[in-house]
């Protein structure tokens, strides 16, 4: 198998969505091993604690790193308000000391604050949340690589005198979805993953990306480094369909041949980084993997190589 660049790099990366439910977990183990030995680039969970039928986030990418040798974990995305910055960043520095480098950091704000408060968090507005991502973000870089105590008074996180771990911190990507938050993902982060599946045609895309690359640029930084990554759910079919997008211009799918020839444009016309797929009908997850794996991203990989 060809050694695989790192979450960051500049070639397209490919991975899957796995399930986080109890029922699952040894199916989610099992394809996280398949996207492993298939040469994906890394497989992603939900970060839902308040809902008991699903497994903890981290506890699967623990898991699954430790089954692994060179696919990278992503919780896609994490759930900061339950997730204090000091002790996300031991958690990511640790795994990634444990698997030699395979983590991304997915931050978010905090979404869904009905479920959020059940656990027992204050509730936060909007413009506090993002300033507490953004925050967490800073500090969570600052907890990693080594070097002298960290002592850092803000907003939302306090330490004092606090040893960094002599672990690189790893790449950051966010699921911002407004203005604000899409501001901060321009200043901080290294990736951004369009919330709600929003494609590369779509008008949230449009919109979106171009806060992130103004706020890259007010904050002396290149737009290009801050990678776009897609969730991307659709169905791989036998035959070719008549069309793939729905009405509303939404990806439904279609033949290895259609996707190729959709993924491929969109790294090359519309400068995409990298496509998480979720499968989006009853085929067995097997079934689904092994198409996408073995048959779409090997033929992505070599039509955009060298271009």
């Amino acid at each position: 198998m060809a050694e695989r660049e790192r979450p960051g790099g500049t070639r397209p990366l490919f991975g899957i969505g796995l399930s986080t439910a109890v029922r699952d977990a040894a199916r989610t183990l099992r394809l996280a091993a398949q996207a492993d030995e298939r040469g994906l680039d890394l497989f992603t969970v939900s970060d839902h604690p308040y809902f008991g039928g699903r497994l903890d986030a981290y506890a699967i990418v623990g898991a699954a790193l430790g089954r692994t040798s060179s696919v990278a974990g992503l919780v896609n995305v994490t759930n900061l308000p339950s997730r204090p910055a000091p002790m996300l960043a031991r958690t990511v520095t640790s795994l990634s000391a444990l698997s030699g480098g395979r983590v991304v950091l997915g931050m978010g704000a905090g979404g869904s604050w009905d479920h959020i408060t059940r656990l027992g968090v204050p509730r936060l507005a909007p413009g506090n949340a993002v300033r507490a991502m953004e925050e967490a973000i800073t500090l969570v870089r600052a907890l990693s690589g080594g070097g002298r105590p960290v002592t850092f008074d803000g907003e939302f996180y306090q330490v004092t005198e606090l040893e960094p771990a002599p672990v690189a911190a790893p790449p950051v990507w966010t699921g911002s979805v407004g203005p604000r938050s899409l501001a901060a993902t321009g200043r901080v982060a290294d990736g951004w993953i369009p919330g709600h599946a929003a494609d590369w045609l779509s008008e949230r895309y449009r919109t979106s990306r171009p806060v992130i690359d103004e706020a890259a640029v007010a904050a002396g930084r290149d737009p290009r480094d801050v990678a776009t990554v897609y969730n991307l759910p659709g169905i791989i079919t036998s035959a070719p369909l008549s069309r793939t997008r729905d009405g509303d211009g939404r990806w439904i799918g279609g033949s290895v041949e259609q996707w190729v020839e959709e993924l491929t444009g969109a790294v090359l016309e519309h400068g995409a980084s990298g496509f998480v797929h979720f499968g989006a009908d009853g085929t067995p997850a097997d079934v689904t993997l092994g198409r996408w794996a073995q048959e779409i991203v090997p033929a992505v990989r070599e039509a955009v190589a060298g271009r």
